[in-house]
């Protein structure tokens, strides 16, 4: 634990500001005993866009911010941005502490609830990709079976930088009935457009993902876990 404070100090580190509402939200939630601290490079993702993937430049970026978290006392780190989840776990053993990809918990989870089929929503076809190919892969890894249906909800990220939660969660649903398909849950890919995944599940009668949540719960284990031991 960090000196100045007993309850846990959990980094968060992000390459977009829209995600930092939903993760400060989603700690505030299930695991309020945390003090969150905000570390952001808002030209990370742009970036990452201007070249059309995460370079190894980036990833470095991306891994400087989180060794200075880990230098500067945080007993948890998590990387809110999805498509620098490879560069997380490529550091992730030098650290000593907990640290978790945007989607890491969020993808345990989906594999090992049962599911057979889970739609997976993302605000864009780039970040769609990415979240599939890692999800899909994670399926392969695990050895299950669970088929991974994509799709982009069109209007999502505009509706999320609004704060309009109603027209986020229609633009999720619009994206959901659009994919015309049975599933048994849905997972929202990426942490911008997580404040509408309550008003989704509403709509659909189905158990909906959102990455925030199950991150902030993973890492709330976790230090329960270090502490008792």
């Amino acid at each position: 634990m960090s000196n100045d404070d007993s309850r846990p100090l959990i980094a968060l580190v992000s390459a977009v500001p829209a995600a930092i509402g939903p993760a400060e939200a989603a700690f505030a939630e299930v695991f309020p005993a945390a003090r969150v601290w905000n570390i952001l490079d808002d030209r990370l993702l742009q970036s990452a866009d201007e070249v059309g993937g995460v370079t190894p430049e980036l990833a470095e970026r991306m891994a400087r911010l989180i060794r200075h978290a880990a230098a500067e006392g945080a007993d948890g780190i998590l990387v809110t941005c999805s498509i620098y989840g490879t560069a997380a776990h490529a550091v992730a053993n030098e650290l000593g502490i907990t640290l978790l990809g945007a989607d890491d918990a969020a993808f345990e989870s989906a594999l090992t609830s049962g599911y057979r089929s889970v739609l997976l929503i993302s605000p864009a076809a780039g970040p769609l990709a990415d979240s599939q190919r890692r999800l899909d892969e994670a399926v392969l890894s695990a050895g299950g079976d669970m088929t991974v249906v994509g799709t982009v909800a069109t209007g999502a990220a505009e509706a999320a930088r609004a704060g309009d939660i109603d027209a986020l969660a229609a633009r999720l649903h619009e994206a959901y009935l659009a994919a015309d398909t049975t599933v048994d849950a849905i997972l929202l890919g990426q942490f911008s457009i997580s404040p509408g995944a309550a008003k989704l599940a509403e709509l659909t009668g189905l158990p909906v993902l959102a990455t925030p949540q199950r991150a902030a719960l993973a890492l709330r284990s976790a230090l329960d876990t270090e502490v008792s031991e």
